[in-house]
């Protein structure tokens, strides 16, 4: 079955193909012969994969589906959110991302801390974080909504040379090490996006 997955970054697209596996033949956005850049504009995460997924389908009426994922950080407030890709940045940079991050996160600590030694009650400061991700799926015209959730927290530095992203810094629950630091099969089989591509593609294989 040909799909085409509305994303141009390598390794999601790796990752979507290893999770669905054989009997689907994921295509680019490119392969479909869409250049431009695909309007991303909603306020929610499912809002911009569904946003995503329809401007696919009506350019080309081809089965697709479309994926937004956040990082969620509990002393940032839930930040950055749906602003994640572009956390540093309009120009998507998991570098200028990740240094923000960071920067922010320890901004709130000391400032947390400050209030203290004040006498001011305030809660403890907390690394916890998640990916959440949402999928939208168009097939046949039918749209169809699959969601995960990886659950952990942010490191104080970079570490490890897989994954993408904010993988170098996030810690997922069971693990001592970054998502950069595990294998591929180990992150797909806790990963935000390989639960709900999983959800999607028992769907499919049971159309």
């Amino acid at each position: 079955m040909k799909i085409v997955f509305a994303t141009g970054n390598p390794g999601k697209l790796r990752e979507a193909q290893e999770i669905l596996g054989e009997g689907f033949e994921l295509m680019t956005p490119a392969e479909a012969g869409i250049s431009e850049d695909i309007p991303e504009t909603g306020n929610t995460l499912r809002a911009n994969s569904l946003q995503k997924a329809q401007y696919i389908y009506d350019k080309t009426g081809l089965d697709c589906f479309a994926d937004d994922t956040g990082l969620e950080v509990d002393i940032l407030g839930g930040d950055p959110g749906v602003h994640t890709a572009r956390y540093g940045g309009p120009q998507k940079d998991p570098a200028a991302n990740i240094a923000r991050l960071l920067s922010e996160m320890e901004r709130r600590e000391h400032e947390a801390a400050d209030a203290r030694e004040l006498g001011i009650n305030t809660p403890r400061a907390t690394r916890k974080a998640r990916f959440r991700t949402s999928v939208t799926l168009i097939i046949n015209g039918e749209m169809h909504f699959f969601d995960g959730i990886m659950e952990g927290s942010i490191a104080r530095e970079k570490a490890g040379k897989g994954g993408f992203g904010y993988d170098p810094v996030f810690i997922p629950d069971g693990y001592d090490v970054t998502a950069a630091e595990i294998t591929e099969e180990e992150k797909n089989a806790i990963s935000h996006r390989g639960k709900a591509l999983r959800a999607m593609a028992e769907y499919l294989k049971s159309r």
